[in-house]
């Protein structure tokens, strides 16, 4: 991002900016000169930048009693936190990195700036505390993913965020359409539901969504890519990628979702779209709960994990999500590493997801966030049953902000390419990327 991944108009605009879930400045900032802080003080103030959220007076909340707990329990430390602008925060990244002095010692960062700021050389290596740390051992799988570059952790997973399939229940009823079990079954029931309600979206979907195109690319059995760190290569130009790019594909048209207003859509555009009782099914996130209940369809709809090509399965969806790192250049190594774990342990995600509805990062924690909420349900079910992340190379964040999987779909449901074409024209595209 998540794309942070809290609120889908967020997560749509970084994508498009910045080029991840939750934005990215990967493959522009320069990478910093020389190694790590050559002190480890022990006291002083710590600097901390964390996201501004839209409402940010609960995060404020949170993060103030984690303050407070860390200063007691660290006689002479003192914690300064600012809020940086989610859409400004690449430059001030970038500046951190290059000037160490007036760097922060911690930062708050989408899950997808990983690998790039790695390559930047910004942040720590914190694998050995990551490994000793005991809420660590409850880190969902793919949440730890995203914190790691080549088997080595550098940060802490903050939340995560997935997306489920949103349909209406009063529209199933009245045309009396069982709940999909498939995606073959979900086509068919959004090509009745637009044939007996032509004035709704069967499915809202969008050429710009690729979020939601991901989970139809990977329950086929396609990648994104394959490989590790500086080697990896495309696969979506695979027989079996091609498979769910062309399932995808195939929910556009005048059966579903003409491709006249469909393919430029991003996430956004369809959760608003089922919000304002436009679609009969949309595939949103844990993060658009809110904007469900203060649109026209409160009251009126369900959530289900997003199924998978056999009955039973789930599709998987991508982990979104922020983290928390410690910044390379930190004078107060032992301290900030401290500080990471007090504001992404399991306290105060608890706090989080109570004050922010922030999806928790460990799973004993989210079983707790379930029976508290059980709307987080098919979230949670869906992160259990295996969740994915995009490539843990430097070259995502070109990738991602040169748009080429939405060009791709785009391409194809437009008519101006087949799925073989356009899917050898993207995997060209990250290949040379991938070799930068």
């Amino acid at each position: 991002m998540q794309l942070s991944a809290r609120t889908a108009v967020r997560a749509a605009a970084l994508v498009l900016a910045l080029g991840t879930a939750v934005g990215t400045v990967a493959g522009c900032a320069p990478s910093t000169s020389g190694g790590g802080a050559k002190e480890d003080t022990r006291t002083g103030t710590l600097r901390v930048w964390l996201f501004q959220e839209v409402d940010n007076k609960p995060k404020e909340e949170v993060v103030r009693k984690a303050v407070t707990d860390f200063e007691a329990a660290h006689q002479g430390a003192k914690v300064e936190v600012d809020y940086i602008p989610v859409d400004t925060r690449a430059q001030r990244i970038k500046a951190a990195f290059n000037d160490p002095k007036s760097a922060p010692d911690v930062i708050e960062y989408g899950n997808t700036d990983t690998a790039g700021y790695v390559k930047d050389g910004g942040l720590a290596d914190v694998t050995q505390e990551f490994g000793a740390w005991k809420d660590a051992k409850a880190t969902d799988p793919a949440a730890k993913e995203s914190v790691t570059v080549d088997g080595k952790v550098y940060g802490a997973p903050l939340f995560v965020g997935v997306r489920a399939l949103y349909y209406r229940t009063d529209v199933f009823k009245d045309l009396g359409i069982a709940v999909p079990t498939t995606l073959d079954e979900v086509a068919t029931a959004a090509r009745k539901i637009r044939e007996k309600r032509p004035e709704l979206y069967g499915i809202a979907v969008g050429g710009a969504y690729t979020y939601g195109a991901l989970p139809f690319l990977w329950a086929h059995g396609g990648e994104l890519a394959t490989g590790k760190g500086d080697s990896y290569t495309a696969a979506v130009d695979s027989p079996k990628a091609q498979a769910g790019i062309k399932a995808y594909a195939d929910l556009f048209g005048d059966a579903n979702c003409p491709a006249a207003k469909c393919a430029e859509m991003g996430g956004n555009d369809t959760v608003a779209a089922f919000a304002a009782g436009k679609a009969g099914m949309a595939i949103g996130g844990d993060f658009s709960h809110q904007a469900m209940e203060n649109g026209k369809v409160k009251g009126k709809y369900a959530v289900v994990p997003l199924p998978g090509t056999t009955k039973g399965s789930i599709a998987p969806a991508f982990a979104g999500g922020n983290n928390i790192g410690v910044l390379k250049s930190s004078a107060h190594r032992t301290l900030a590493v401290d500080l990471m774990k007090q504001l992404a342990g399991k306290d105060t995600q608890r706090r989080l997801f109570d004050a922010m509805g922030f999806l928790p990062t460990y799973g004993d924690v989210r079983a707790e966030a379930a029976k508290k909420q059980p709307f987080v349900r098919p979230f949670v079910q869906t992160l259990e049953a295996g969740a994915k992340f995009v490539p843990t190379s430097p070259a995502w964040g070109t990738i991602d902000s040169s748009l080429v999987l939405p060009t791709m779909y785009q391409e194809i449901v437009s008519g101006r390419k087949d799925v073989a074409t356009a899917s050898g024209d993207a995997a060209r595209k990250m290949d040379e990327a991938f070799k930068k």
